[in-house]
């Protein structure tokens, strides 16, 4: 896979005049090498639904008189460029307006959007559209044989138009039955999927297919294996977060399929003509990708006029012209992990890309500088070291078994919540060290550490909700303490919630037993919830007890630190990153200075002493020591991200 690649929007009303006047093949190819790019997701067909060359299949853009996507194509393949080929299939403004009757229709009884809104509308599959969308895939495939195509807003549906009631019917579901409606949704996406399939691999055998859906839905290895690759739309700015991308990718890259992240140059997200990211909050982002042994596709939308913003791909060469001198340690590399985390939107579902505790354990772990992967119900997690179940993961007798026997050859599990409990959240049926006594009736309840805190030992308000233990037998390594009473109109004190009632006694609340440590409250939850440090420092706490010593890496890095290592043959890759995050305009999390980390402290689990260690890429050896299966070294300067070989 290309590690430098652009995904080129161009979504272009029919009415704006002149399009692609300004093209010049020599000013493209100039962009792409000021770029340092090496593949470029070029456009067949736009969310307005205009075709952008000749085209039986569908309408060339009113205003565009000549071949703009083979003239791209031409341009990309004279400089050695790979050029997969965009085509929306989700959205077509063109067709809607013309046959309403294809409009994907929610089943609340409204449909997408209406018809007086600048906003695009969503097509259903089960129409006629679908015939249409094949012919166009088709027709690019026959005419320009590109080495991929891109098909995106491609995701299962719930639709309730006249053509899927009628199907629905046929096939003995009922359109007024929610579950029923997503299997018929699940039916028609499939069908989709390997019309798609079938209309590309009548032309190639080895063409690239993806379908984009904005995010990678854990557990949905069904959907993944409908794409050659995937590629991980997450632009931190566009809605997405920081902390979103390394959550994806540490799913994803249990998939066994190559993978790109996906985010963008603009300020904010797609569609913003003008607007500019800082190259340094660029270089994080792409550093961030190779980190987390990804390649890159950065977003970028063509003026109408079909020049492409050179100051744009100067902002993108500032990354790429990095990421091309990284790529020798990059390819090939795959990520180390400790840590799985069994995904909570695995087991349980849903549309989120955010789920509470999935974030929460990301950002502990993340802050926390622990290798991890999230996964689901079909991987093996018997080579990790440690198995969080976070807040909400109840047991079958299946994984019980998984468990118990994964326990029994020396594993690790960290359980919160009601995980660990059985199905009817009746007991635990893990031996924890304690039993369930119920939800506990305090909300928010007090946390009273047993270990040392930063901010030492008092009561520590718990906004999640709790859980009771009782007839103990584990080692308790935090209690828990009531308020006088739960805030109500009748009854309640200040601005907030009651203090703890210090007459009230210690409860056992986080426990250890054997290789199980228990915390009774839904932590993870709690801190994606409010961030509260002292949660942070006892899921830490409760992961050190169990780990000790046998974490991969130990990196001394702000708690906006990133640390990740890879394996690449014999030798292994430190990655460490920071960027200062600051706030702008309403929530726009943005990067703007680097700001520098000097004499960074580095411990790595090796099985033997290694002959070099150095920073890469620039090749600079810097002093180790070796020592119990550790060797540990000093990074002089961060900037970033900085790579250190240890080989």
């Amino acid at each position: 896979m290309k590690f430098r690649q652009v995904h080129l929007d161009f979504h272009t009303s029919g009415l704006i005049p002149e399009i692609g006047g300004q093209f010049s093949k020599e000013q493209f190819q100039k962009a792409l090498k000021i770029g340092h790019v090496n593949s470029i997701t070029v456009f067949s067909k736009c969310h307005h639904g205009w075709a952008y060359h000749p085209s039986t299949a569908n309408k060339m853009h009113p205003h565009l008189s000549f071949d703009l996507l083979g003239a791209q194509l031409e341009a990309c393949k004279e400089i050695g460029v790979n050029a997969p080929v965009y085509i929306s299939a989700g959205f077509d403004e063109k067709e809607v307006h013309e046959h309403p009757e294809w409009l994907n229709v929610s089943p609340d009884g409204v449909e997408n959007s209406t018809f007086t809104k600048a906003h695009y509308h969503l097509m259903c599959y089960n129409t006629p559209y679908l015939d249409v969308l094949e012919k166009q895939v088709e027709e690019v495939m026959q005419r320009y044989n590109p080495c991929g195509i891109f098909l995106d807003i491609s995701n299962v549906r719930e639709c309730v138009c006249a053509s899927c009631v009628k199907s629905m019917k046929e096939k003995g579901l009922n359109p007024e039955n929610r579950e029923d409606i997503r299997k018929h949704g699940e039916m028609v996406y499939a069908n989709y999927c390997k019309r798609m399939e079938a209309a590309v691999r009548k032309y190639s055998a080895t063409a690239t297919i993806f379908h984009n859906a904005g995010h990678i839905a854990h557990g949905r290895r069904d959907l993944a294996g409908y794409d050659t690759h995937l590629e991980l739309e997450s632009l931190p700015t566009g809605g997405w977060g920081y902390d979103h991308f390394p959550m994806s990718s540490a799913y994803v890259r249990t998939l066994g399929k190559e993978f790109l992240g996906m985010t963008g140059k603009f300020h904010t997200s797609w569609g913003e003509f003008g607007g500019f990211k800082h190259p340094n909050a660029l270089i994080y982002e792409t550093g961030l990708s190779l980190a987390c042994g990804a390649a890159i596709s950065v977003g970028d939308q063509m003026h109408p006029g079909g020049e492409m913003n050179e100051s744009t791909y100067r902002l993108i060469g500032a990354a790429y012209e990095q990421v091309e001198k990284k790529e020798p340690w990059c390819e090939g590399a795959k990520n180390i992990a400790d840590i799985a985390v069994l995904s909570c939107e695995a087991v349980l579902g849903g549309k989120s890309r955010d789920n509470r505790s999935n974030t929460g354990a990301n950002r502990i772990l993340l802050e926390g500088k622990h290798l991890f992967n999230f996964i689901d119900e079909e991987a093996d997690f018997s080579g990790y070291k440690l198995l969080i179940l976070p807040d909400q993961i109840l047991l079958c007798e299946k994984w019980q078994a998984r468990i118990e026997e994964y326990l029994k050859k020396g594993g690790k599990v960290l359980l919160t919540g009601v995980s660990g409990m059985d199905m009817g959240m009746k007991k635990f049926v893990l031996d924890v060290g304690a039993e369930f006594d119920g939800f506990f009736p305090f909300r928010p309840d007090y946390l009273v550490p047993d270990f040392e805190c930063t901010n030492g030992q008092t009561a520590y308000v718990m906004y999640a909700q709790g859980m009771g233990l009782k007839n103990v037998t584990g080692e308790v390594f935090a209690h828990r303490q009531a308020s006088y009473f739960n805030r109500a109109w009748d009854h309640f004190c200040s601005h907030k919630h009651t203090p703890n009632d210090v007459s009230a006694p210690l409860l056992p609340a986080a426990v250890q037993k054997g290789n199980i440590c228990y915390i009774g409250w839904n932590v993870f939850e709690d801190y994606a919830e409010y961030g509260e440090l002292v949660v942070k420092e006892l899921v830490l706490h409760a992961i050190d007890r169990l780990l000790g010593d046998e974490r991969t890496v130990k990196a001394a890095l702000p708690d906006r630190g990133v640390v990740t290592v890879t394996r690449q043959g014999e030798r292994k890759i430190v990655h460490l990153l920071f960027a200062h995050t600051t706030v702008r305009g309403r929530n726009i999390e943005v990067i703007e200075d680097a700001v520098p980390l000097y004499d960074v402290a580095v411990s790595l689990k090796t099985d033997k002493a290694p002959g070099k260690v150095y920073l890469a890429p620039q090749g600079k050896e810097i002093p180790f020591a070796y020592e119990n299966d550790r060797v540990s070294f000093i990074v002089p300067k961060v900037v970033l991200h900085q790579m250190i070989a240890v080989e």
